[in-house]
């Protein structure tokens, strides 16, 4: 199909196309049956993984910025009637839970460009549980292993606390660069995420900004990192967090703990 309808990955738009059919139908059983479910898709390119999640039974909505694939994408369509949307555009710009649907799946071979921006905006959505079901995601091996790291780790920072605060995230396997058409200059691997109970009297916005400034400053104590954000300081106290300690020392249920006790101290 890439070479009937002259298709190359752009650089630009962060493409590396995967071809085994065996490790694209390994991809789509991550989330469990999905058969008469909806799944939404971002960057499908030539469709590989995209006839992986058809063939499944499932219903899959894909989202396509790349308007030199559509064409192979309208052959899916075709060859599976009724059960593929695709919806040209950026992703960034796309309301996928009016798309999707709630309950949906989101199944992608993640464009490097997007994807962490595009899983943030998935785990700090404002109401919770949020639209979708679970995530499978391929990412960089790097970045899959920042996600799922646990404190004390080189890999543990914001993005973990933000992955791991009400989902649960697991590394299912990982993926050599030679599977991919250009390989990329790094290995891969594919994450699976689903949502938990939101801690009560935690709101997002508080983790938000309580990660940023601890990590904005990982090297230095949590005394000097947190000095900025009012109430954080005295909420280490309340919750016996010695501020010597440094924010990569903090497990994701301190990090709880301290955004409650900031919150608490508002009312």
């Amino acid at each position: 199909m890439i070479a009937r309808h002259g298709l190359s990955a752009s650089r630009a738009l962060g493409q590396n196309f995967l071809l085994d059919g065996q490790l694209l139908d390994r991809i789509a059983r991550v989330p469990g049956p999905l058969a008469g479910a909806t799944v939404y898709e971002v960057g499908p390119g030539p469709g590989g993984l995209t006839r992986a999640l058809l063939a499944t039974g499932a219903h899959v909505v894909a989202v396509e910025r790349d308007d030199r694939c559509l064409p192979a994408l309208a052959e899916l369509d075709a060859a599976f009637p009724g059960r593929l949307r695709v919806i040209p555009g950026d992703a960034l710009a796309i309301d996928e839970a009016a798309e999707a649907g709630a309950g949906a799946h989101i199944v992608a071979n993640l464009p490097y460009n997007v994807g962490t921006a595009l899983l943030v905006r998935w785990l700090t959505a404002p109401a919770w549980p949020p639209f979708w079901a679970s995530l499978t995601l391929m990412f960089q091996k790097e970045v899959a292993e920042r996600i799922v790291a646990r404190a004390g780790g080189e890999a543990y920072g914001r993005l973990a606390v933000l992955a791991q605060w009400r989902a649960r995230a697991s590394l299912a396997f990982t993926v050599h660069r030679s599977a991919f058409v250009p390989p990329p200059k790094v290995m891969s691997a594919v994450v699976h995420l689903v949502p938990a109970a939101q801690p009560a009297g935690v709101d997002v916005a508080t983790i938000e900004a309580l990660t940023a400034a601890a990590f904005g400053q990982r090297r230095k104590m949590l005394r000097q990192s947190l000095k900025g954000m009012a109430g954080a300081l005295t909420a280490l106290d309340a919750v016996g967090i010695d501020p010597a300690r440094r924010a990569e020392t903090l497990s994701v249920d301190e990090f709880v703990r301290v955004a409650r006790a900031i919150e608490a101290a508002r009312w």
